[in-house]
């Protein structure tokens, strides 16, 4: 078969990253495109990932419209030379709209509900892929899994944590660390939403400093003061970097998902959060106990202290953490079960079952 994956965003290259691997060893041809990005397309360098790049970052909300019919066009000059049997990504507008027109099925991943460039997808997607907890609804293409979409990399039969590559950057693994991650609010689902003021990340960062070291990840520009906390690590070990770490708090909901299903600690700094929130952020808090979201930048804060000041948090995460994944599948198993064993025909409703704890 040959295979269209596209990425826009860091996460999506873990999500990838090992679905790819499977489906070459397996004998598939697999054509990777992306959009710029400041992680993304270093990524998938750093992994090795053969890809093009198609279009620049957006610089301002207004420039995602022109970025993307760019975008599109692109890829489906590209498409049409290759001819794929399936296209696939996270979000999936632009494969949504390109994969009819060069008679190939689309397979697109999501997990969050209520975002507004799912209307653009979803009548044109032969297959969306959500975990079982979703609430919205996608009608036929509609097809549910037990997990999380950040299981395809951090499930522990993907994911094994080295100290020995934090060692390597001057970050001791075993000495008392916090890890802060602060996003730049420049998407088209980050419309009229936010996170932490700069004085919250000032609070936050003298809070945890006076208790262990503080490193930071951000996509925004950081004033001095806490420029000096940006972390040496680089983005193939920030997954070590946040299993080692005795507490995650930012505004980033990808990795205050990726901190939970570590069982770091983690509180979520967001507008999202509160009444309507995404269904895997509450399952995240409600069902397991693996992170705490707010909206309130006082209360998280406060909510960050007391987790900083307990000596017992991390212990009790991880025991939360293999419940989790004793429930939960190998998010990547079935990313290329779907990929490839539906043909190119629209696909009916299909489960996987979580293993047996």
């Amino acid at each position: 078969m040959r295979i269209v994956v596209t990425i826009q965003h860091p996460a999506h290259v873990h999500f990838y990253r090992h679905a790819i691997d499977q489906l070459e060893a397996d004998g598939h041809d697999v054509f990777v495109f992306a959009r710029e990005n400041d992680v993304a397309v270093p990524l998938l360098e750093a992994y090795d990932i053969p890809h093009e790049v198609l279009a620049g970052p957006q610089r301002s909300l207004a420039g995602l419209a022109r970025v993307q019919l760019t975008y599109e066009l692109r890829l489906l000059g590209r498409a049409r030379r290759i001819d794929p049997d399936v296209m696939t990504a996270i979000g999936g507008v632009a494969v949504s709209h390109v994969a009819p027109l060069v008679g190939a099925r689309s397979v697109v991943f999501v997990d969050n509900e209520g975002i507004t460039s799912h209307r653009l997808m979803a009548p044109f997607a032969d297959a969306i892929a959500t975990p079982r907890n979703f609430e919205d609804d996608f009608g036929d293409a509609h097809v549910r899994y037990d997990g999380f979409q950040e299981l395809a990399y951090l499930h522990p039969d993907r994911f094994d944590p080295s100290p020995d590559r934090l060692r390597e950057f001057g970050v001791d693994p075993d000495e008392r660390y916090f890890f802060c991650r602060f996003k730049t609010w420049d998407a088209l689902h980050d419309v009229g939403e936010g996170g932490l003021s700069i004085d919250g990340k000032r609070e936050l960062v003298s809070l945890l400093a006076d208790r262990g070291s503080v490193y930071i990840s951000s996509s925004d520009e950081l004033p001095p003061d806490l420029e000096r906390y940006r972390s040496p690590v680089p983005p193939t070990a920030a997954h070590d970097l946040l299993y080692y770490a005795d507490c995650y708090v930012g505004d980033s909901a990808t990795m205050a998902t990726e901190a939970a299903l570590l069982g770091t600690p983690a509180v979520r700094v967001q507008s999202f959060a509160g009444d309507g929130d995404m269904s895997n952020f509450r399952l995240l808090e409600e069902e397991y106990g693996l992170l705490r979201s707010t909206a309130d930048e006082r209360e998280a804060i406060d909510l960050v202290e007391e987790l900083a000041s307990d000596p017992t948090a991390t212990d009790r995460w991880a025991d939360r953490r293999q419940r989790l994944t004793a429930e939960k599948v190998d998010v990547t198993s079935y990313v290329v079960e779907l990929l490839t064993g539906a043909g190119t025909s629209r696909p009916t409703e299909r489960r996987v079952a979580a293993p047996e704890p």
